[in-house]
């Protein structure tokens, strides 16, 4: 399974994409949990300490240059766009494993959770014709289409490093909204993005919805998207962000979010399923 996670920033499509991740990894399935944020706190949602946290991929400045080719910077560089990336996914993706709510590593069924951190191209006027988003795009085919874990991927909203090649290997693309209409108005974008690059089956989550009234106002607003579900404004949740930690304590059994994920998970897979 290949889930590509998008939305606005804050309407919580990080939690979303480490819940879903930790979800899979609990059901025996092994995940590769992907960063493609480039205000990344992935590792933070998974409960993997700071020091731990591999380096972005785009950051690795003397990798890129080896990889491609590339000589120096500037206008006109001349590199490779398909580099090679077949062994990056092993060498810097670090185990995520089962984490407590309290951060204390502890049984979680036999799947295995890694995370790989991309990061993003942040030069200015850079876009995505340079060495970094060469390796960024043929590393996010290479996950999509050639890995065969399961891969979530953690996206900025722009999709930018996700082209049509890398698109066919998306099985469902994930956008997540909050009660605001900023928030639907990104996920409409993402919703276009996503069909202009081929990706055929593009879904709708809502997230920190605490009555009803929100609901029905944002189902208004998305004019019939095809919605996988309704996460709940959690408690647990918020606290463990102001602590810093995982999202683990929201997805312990007993609690309305961990139900709610479960029944997006199912969705989900009924829908790729059909």
């Amino acid at each position: 399974m290949k889930l590509a996670i998008a939305g606005k920033g804050g309407a919580g499509k990080t939690t979303l994409a480490a819940s879903l991740a930790r979800r899979l990894a609990r059901k025996g399935r092994s995940v590769v949990a992907v960063d493609a944020d480039p205000d990344g706190n992935l590792a933070s949602a998974l409960g993997v300490p700071p020091e731990r946290v591999p380096e972005p991929i785009v950051r690795m400045r003397e990798l890129v240059r080896e990889r491609t080719g590339a000589k120096d910077d500037g206008w006109g560089l001349m590199f490779k766009l398909n580099p090679k990336v077949d062994d990056l996914d092993a060498r810097f993706s670090v185990d995520a494993g089962s984490l407590s709510a309290c951060g204390h590593a502890q049984a979680g069924g036999p799947g295995k959770l890694r995370l790989l951190v991309l990061g993003t191209v942040e030069t200015g006027g850079a876009g995505c014709m340079c060495p970094e988003g060469a390796v960024l795009k043929a590393l996010l085919a290479h996950l999509l289409l050639l890995v065969e874990d399961d891969v979530v991927l953690d996206m900025e909203a722009g999709l930018e490093h996700m082209g049509r090649g890398s698109a066919r290997g998306v099985d469902a693309m994930i956008a997540v909204v909050e009660p605001g209409m900023r928030s639907v108005q990104t996920a409409e974008r993402v919703v276009s993005l996503a069909g202009d690059i081929g990706i055929e089956r593009v879904y709708v989550v809502l997230n920190k919805v605490s009555e009803e009234r929100q609901r029905k106002s944002l189902e208004r607003a998305l004019k019939g998207r095809a919605i996988l579900g309704v996460l709940p404004l959690s408690e647990v949740l918020a606290r463990a962000d102001l602590d810093g930690k995982p999202v683990d304590g929201a997805l312990e059994e007993g609690q309305a979010f961990a139900a709610a994920i479960d029944a997006v998970g199912a969705a989900i897979e009924k829908e790729l399923a059909a």
